[in-house]
């Protein structure tokens, strides 16, 4: 039995907070779909709840939202065969329009690659507290009621997540990206060792997603190894925008999409790549065939 349904009124009041509770699941879970879920889960439990009972409905959606996110993110950690999936952050590919102001528009509301990567080494309870409060400017009194801790205790995780953010190399400008990604381009084009050393991070990561799992490598020459032996499928790849930051697609001599590469620039180097070549995860993207 799911309980009565809300009200007209209550119903207006919920899709009033729809946008930014989506915003809010978003940055926590790392994607548009299962924030949808989570949000979904909110409305569900506001169908069973007596409005009466709620007297800041803002305050009472966060609250289920951020719970609902926070036991998402833990079932992550404890179901290990559900890992590779989450491990990858959300991708949004779009043409690359040399910065057109279009594009910024566009992606106005995707979540930063680099910062999606940091947030998932996060424990939940530090992650929900950096989120609503240094993103959506909650009071550490509201999350620490989420969470069931102190208001101090809240600051404290929200600070600890701070030093991590922080800490992490913060991505070029994406007009300086560019000329990196393009001589990255073209000395995996080329096989170029040397310049493939040129531009990689002596600690780059390259985390690939395959139909197999992930792999991981780290190391510029380890790396650029592995870019070198892929060469030929690199000749058919033309520059995107993955969340917003230049990065490639490479299409097969059909036109039909192979894989993804995402770069994240710092201080003139490619410091990490995520490729994506699953099939499964290729198609969720809704890329095009290769344009002529």
């Amino acid at each position: 039995m799911t309980g009565p349904a809300p009200d007209e009124a209550l119903a207006g009041a919920f899709e009033q907070q729809r946008g930014r509770l989506v915003a809010v699941a978003h940055r926590m879970l790392g994607s548009r779909a299962d924030a949808e879920d989570a949000v979904q889960e909110a409305w569900l439990r506001l169908a069973r709840q007596d409005p009466a009972s709620i007297d800041n409905l803002a305050g009472w959606l966060t609250t289920v939202v951020g719970r609902v996110c926070i036991d998402a993110l833990r079932s992550r950690k404890t179901r290990p065969e559900a890992s590779y999936a989450d491990r990858l952050p959300e991708l949004v590919v779009m043409e690359d329009g040399d910065g057109a102001p279009e594009d910024d528009a566009l992606l106005a509301e995707s979540v930063g690659l680099a910062l999606l990567v940091v947030l998932d080494t996060l424990h939940p309870t530090q992650r929900l507290a950096f989120v609503l409060h240094d993103m959506f400017a909650v009071p550490f009194e509201e999350i620490g009621q989420i969470i069931g801790k102190s208001a101090d205790a809240a600051k404290m995780l929200a600070s600890r997540a701070r030093r991590k953010v922080q800490d992490t190399p913060r991505p070029t400008d994406e007009r300086q990206q560019r000329p990196v990604v393009e001589a990255f381009l073209a000395a995996a084009r080329g096989g170029d060792f040397e310049a493939l050393l040129r531009v990689l991070d002596p600690d780059v990561t390259l985390s690939s997603h395959t139909p197999r799992g992930v792999v991981v490598r780290t190391g510029a020459a380890e790396v650029a190894r592995r870019v070198q032996r892929g060469a030929r499928a690199v000749a058919t790849a033309r520059r995107a925008l993955v969340n917003g930051r230049p990065g490639v697609v490479v299409w097969n001599a059909h036109g039909k999409v192979l894989g993804v590469i995402a770069c994240t620039v710092a201080d003139g180097r490619i410091v990490e790549i995520i490729t994506v070549n699953d099939p499964e995860r290729l198609s969720s993207m809704g890329l095009a065939a290769r344009p002529d």
